[in-house]
């Protein structure tokens, strides 16, 4: 191929390149050059936002910041990691002409001449703002339906608290009655004892109960798991029938997860509740919690984690059911008996916190539910792990 030709090919491509730049509407396409001036503007960028070639071609592209970011030169400092670099990524809110706000989706590159020198940079930003919105009002429906859980589950708790409660107050009421009548100094002191222990244990389950139902941000924490699931066990006292035992077993070298405190033991009450519904005829609910290398052979999880399971005695799961059980809204309950959220909720909590959860059962053999969390690094490189059979 003739030199001449190869030119005219070459320009050919150039303009159907230019072409296809300027036909593009969804993206802000634009050249810039190494002081961040604009030196090109296509279609894209004037629909996003507002300005026309004109109006934009030798100005700064920290045009289109707002007016906190220049104060803190983010505009300076994505140019200078771009040119460094090779490229800079950007994720926040730009300005159009109009003085209205979009949330953009960035990315800053370098361009090379063919002998590799850097001759300038091409930007390409997104408006997501309707993503973005979409995001946010559905992290606000989970907020929601998680608050929905945990009024649910406290709703079961509750008439087994109140019994709890009033003894709590007979205690008191009678103690107090007692030391009112009596003459003698020790036995007065030793019914205000009784008092005193009484109204602590009341206060303490309030405190847990307001624990649970209040509604806080998301808090990762150094979670002591032998504690929460204590906690647990106070809970669930008198939410049991009597036909049913709770046994708690935490392996001596449980380690510390790091996790929302609040979100774990919700999840944890409402596998407990779960088992419990499932035990018509009473029985055992078994809630063991130990450290455990996996290997992959859970959900392809590697490392080191705790893993909670609830295990009962109960009739089981078909296998039909097994696949669906972690879907929204999906329940084998009668009506108004429960929401399907609670093992959504469990679902969506293990993974949040880079876990995992799973169940084995089989009918007529009882269920075991695990929970499994990364433990906290600690620091210490041996820690006492258990490699057996999960």
């Amino acid at each position: 191929m003739a030199p001449s030709e190869r030119l005219d090919l070459h320009s050919m491509h150039t303009s159907l390149y230019e072409q296809l730049v300027q036909t593009v509407v969804d993206y802000a396409i634009y050249m810039m050059d190494l002081n961040g001036h604009i030196i090109s503007w296509n279609a894209g960028a004037e629909r996003i936002k507002g300005y026309r070639a004109e109006e934009v071609i030798g100005q700064h592209f920290s045009l289109f910041f707002t007016e906190q970011d220049c104060a803190d030169g983010r505009p300076l400092f994505l140019l200078n990691k771009a040119l460094s670099s090779g490229g800079a990524q950007d994720e926040g809110w730009r300005l159009r002409k109009d003085g209205t706000r979009f949330w953009a989706l960035v990315a800053l590159d370098v361009v090379r001449s063919p002998q590799g020198e850097v001759i300038g940079l091409a930007k390409i930003t997104r408006d997501i703002t309707d993503r973005r919105e979409a995001a946010l009002q559905l992290d606000a429906m989970r907020a929601q339906l998680f608050q929905s859980q945990k009024l649910e589950a406290l709703g079961q708790l509750t008439g087994g608290m109140a019994h709890d409660f009033n003894n709590l107050l007979t205690i008191i009421i009678s103690s107090a009655k007692l030391a009112m009548n009596s003459q003698d100094p020790q036995r007065t002191q030793r019914l205000l004892e009784h008092v005193l222990d009484a109204g602590q244990r009341g206060s303490q389950m309030t405190q847990q109960l307001l624990s649970f139902a209040r509604r806080k941000e998301l808090e990762v924490v150094r979670v002591n798991l032998p504690e929460v699931i204590e906690a647990i066990r106070a809970l669930l006292y008198q939410a049991l029938p009597k036909g049913i035992e709770l046994l708690v077993q935490c392996d001596e070298d449980l380690l510390p997860v790091e996790v929302d405190a609040g979100q774990l033991q919700m999840v944890l009450l409402n596998l407990v509740l779960n088992a419990r519904d499932a035990m018509e005829d009473g029985g055992e609910i078994r809630l063991w919690a130990r450290n455990q290398v996996l290997l992959g052979e859970r959900e392809s999880l590697n490392g080191p984690f705790a893993l909670i399971s609830v295990i009962d005695s109960g009739k089981g799961i078909p296998a039909e059911v097994l696949p669906r059980i972690f879907e929204p809204f999906f329940t084998t309950k009668g009506f108004g008996q429960g929401t399907g959220l609670g093992l959504s909720q469990a679902y969506g909590f293990a993974k949040q916190s880079n876990g995992g959860i799973w169940v084995d059962s089989e009918p007529g053999q009882g269920t075991c539910m695990t929970l499994c969390l990364p433990l906290s690094d600690n620091g210490e490189g041996n820690a006492p792990w258990n490699s057996s059979s999960v």
